[in-house]
């Protein structure tokens, strides 16, 4: 990192951390993000971006910044910049001042230090415009749970904005401040989600002989189900199956007639899904019959998340990039796959790309109600973006 670009972003680096603690405060959700998208676009306007388009699949919006030579015609020529929006359905339990002003909803992923990050960078580039070509912002509604990002693609993101890369930051708990790190090609499993419903007759729960169960079919039902990726997916297959909820019942004399039940599937390969999938819907079925109940697997109206593939000439751009910023002995390029998803992945099914990782510090995990971003990475993920913007479209 230049000292001139390292004391530019220094400069702005209090107003960004009071932007991030701003979205942190006031979360919302999947596409309900109207506070979060007007000051996204109204940011871009005021950095005096050529364009900036509001409403891509509600609440998404695209900021089109030309470099020194004009706008760019050619897709070879564009690249597109992307960070998520949305926050979590999760009470906040961090303590901090700048805490979730929203019951039951709170920035636990870090998409507020993502938004941030990427404006700090939007900010600096439409200042300097160094690179030759156009890059499109992309702030991305709904990426948790939501495909929020091929909804965009949907609402012809891509067809309007033909690029030829595009890329994306996630920060990472336990990665350390001032690190960077990639998995090179598959990087993030597929995210596929279910419902189980599992039917008894109720009754007095002083009277079980009168009744089946279907709390104790639904129990059996979960323990059968830790045994598929042990005794059925090939033991060189990565793979999650997770009962993450169950809902049955309401008073402590009564048995229900039912019990719901939701849970998510984790691979890095589709025959490995579905083979999950059947074996999941045979355990159901018999094992509900067992007990004289019926049990249903069923999928919600939600896409399964792809696999998130990282392309092999794009993550050693973002490479060069991140060991320009940080050094090459704070960049790790060995990291392993995470079974977590991302639905970045849509984009990269259509433009090679690479999603990578900025270190987070010594924080809570992910989707833990006591996370919080660490304000201390913005500087370095502003600095990634504005460097990888250089060589992604070199100038001259």
């Amino acid at each position: 990192m230049t000292l001139a670009l390292n004391n530019s972003i220094a400069a702005i680096t209090p107003e960004l951390i009071e932007w991030r603690r701003d979205l942190h405060r006031n979360p919302e959700l999947l596409y309900d993000l109207p506070r979060t998208s007007a000051i996204v676009a109204g940011r871009l306007r005021d950095f005096g971006f050529d364009e900036v388009i509001e409403g891509v699949a509600g609440t998404g919006v695209l900021g089109v910044l030309h470099g020194a030579s004009g706008p760019a015609h050619a897709r070879d020529k564009r690249a597109l910049f992307r960070a998520d929006m949305d926050a979590l359905p999760i009470e906040e339990a961090s303590g901090g001042d700048h805490a979730s002003l929203s019951p039951g909803k709170m920035h636990a992923c870090g998409h507020d230090g993502h938004t941030t990050m990427l404006l700090g960078a939007a900010r600096l580039l439409a200042g300097t415009r160094p690179f030759d070509g156009t890059l499109i912002f992309c702030f991305q509604p709904a990426e948790e749970g939501g495909a929020g990002a091929q909804a965009m693609i949907d609402d012809g993101m891509l067809e309007r904005f033909p690029v030829k890369e595009a890329y994306a930051v996630h920060n990472w708990p336990g990665l350390p401040i001032g690190e960077f790190a990639v998995v090179r090609g598959l990087a993030m499993a597929s995210a596929e989600a279910f419902n189980i419903t599992v039917e008894g007759t109720g009754g007095h729960a002083a009277m079980p002989h009168t009744v089946r169960d279907p709390i104790v079919a639904a129990s059996a039902i979960v323990a059968a189900a830790q045994t598929i990726v042990s005794r059925v997916v090939d033991p060189l297959d990565n793979a999650v199956v997770s009962i993450t909820a169950i809902h049955g019942g309401e008073a402590f004399n009564v048995i229900p007639d039912r019990v719901e039940m939701k849970g998510t599937i984790r691979t890095f390969s589709e025959a490995v899904s579905k083979s999950i999938e059947a074996e999941l819907a045979r355990i159901c079925e018999r094992t509900a019959e067992a007990f004289g109940t019926k049990a249903r697997l069923h999928r919600p109206p939600k896409l399964p998340y792809p696999a998130t593939v990282n392309h092999a000439a794009e993550t050693e751009r973002a490479l060069g990039a991140m060991r320009a910023v940080a050094g090459a002995d704070r960049v790790r390029d060995d990291m392993r796959p995470v079974m977590g998803s991302e639905d970045f992945a849509f984009i990269l099914r259509r433009v090679p790309g690479a999603y990578i990782f900025v270190g987070n510090g010594d924080t809570a995990g992910l989707h833990n109600p006591k996370y919080d971003f660490n304000d201390e990475a913005i500087p370095y993920g502003v600095a990634y973006w504005t460097e990888l913007a250089r060589r992604v479209l070199p100038a001259g």
